[in-house]
């Protein structure tokens, strides 16, 4: 039975992150799985992590998985190299990186629109040795402009995402200030208002911030919101973190976008992980 402290779920809009759940399954076979566990809305990773320009006959047949399954993309990652893994990111690694993450912009632009996705996530890039961090961060404003002009052209806003310290040490914005001051530079770069944070309440409990304070000073920045418990990145009660509260501050803060849940489902099968939330808070109305 899902817990008490979830009862009022359904307040929330949730979506499936089909790159962290249903894996065991083709990527083209998720959508409908999740849809068969209830949902209406999943998001995704960019889901060709050699290829930021793959065939279109392979755009096409996701595409129509996702159209055929009667769910709703959420929110899709431009190009940002192999997922989950160490290598985080592209656009500011100079190079091959960041070239494969501009030729990427247009693609992942492009599917969102036809899907009427309207949240683009761009991971940041690892530091790289030898190459002084100013240059990236230079690379980096450059590119998520470029992110941002294109997201806007189709009505969508730009994530910008802190991860955490320990799974991610040479990724930059480990702390949700630093996520959002880099918002605030890309804001100030294009004059368009589009860029937002990423909230991810997993990310964050990582890097041991105080999540109240959090929520209480970004939610209004906030353009997302994405959870998994902590330890273990698991579903929410496998761990310690109390996500039912957090979540509805984030909803008396005035957040009323959709929270991604992107969590591991553990050693049983994805459409067993969901047994913390009531059916009726799958498919929000």
């Amino acid at each position: 039975m899902p817990g008490a402290e979830w009862s009022t779920a359904a307040e929330q809009r949730f979506d499936v992150n089909l790159s962290i759940l249903f894996t065991e399954l083709p990527l083209l076979e998720r959508p409908a799985a999740a849809a068969a566990a209830g949902f209406t809305a999943v998001e995704l990773w960019w889901p060709w992590a050699d290829s930021p320009t793959p065939e279109r006959s392979e755009l096409d047949g996701l595409h129509k998985a996702i159209e055929d399954a009667g769910v709703r993309l959420t929110g899709l990652n431009f190009y940002a190299g192999q997922l989950p893994g160490p290598d985080r990111g592209a656009l500011s690694v100079p190079g091959e990186e960041s070239e494969r993450f501009r030729a990427n912009v247009e693609v992942a632009a492009g599917f969102a629109e036809s899907l009427g996705c309207t949240a683009l996530n761009a991971l940041y890039g690892n530091r790289v040795d030898g190459v002084d961090p100013a240059e990236q961060d230079a690379l980096a404003l450059e590119n998520l402009a470029l992110a941002a002009r294109a997201a806007h052209r189709i009505g969508a806003i730009l994530l910008v995402e802190a991860l955490n310290r320990p799974e991610s040490p040479r990724y930059p914005l480990v702390s949700a200030p630093a996520a959002v001051q880099v918002v605030d530079q890309v804001n100030a770069a294009t004059g368009l208002g589009n860029a937002r944070f990423l909230m991810d309440l997993y990310h964050l409990s990582r890097n041991g911030e105080d999540l109240p304070a959090v929520i209480e000073r970004y939610a209004a920045r906030t353009g997302h919101v994405q959870i998994a418990d902590n330890p273990g990145r698991g579903a929410p009660g496998t761990g310690s973190l109390p996500l039912a509260d957090l979540l509805g501050r984030l909803r008396k803060a005035g957040y009323a976008g959709w929270v991604g849940l992107e969590y591991k489902p553990g050693d049983r099968p994805s459409a067993e992980a969901f047994d913390w939330l009531p059916a009726e808070a799958r498919a929000p109305r």
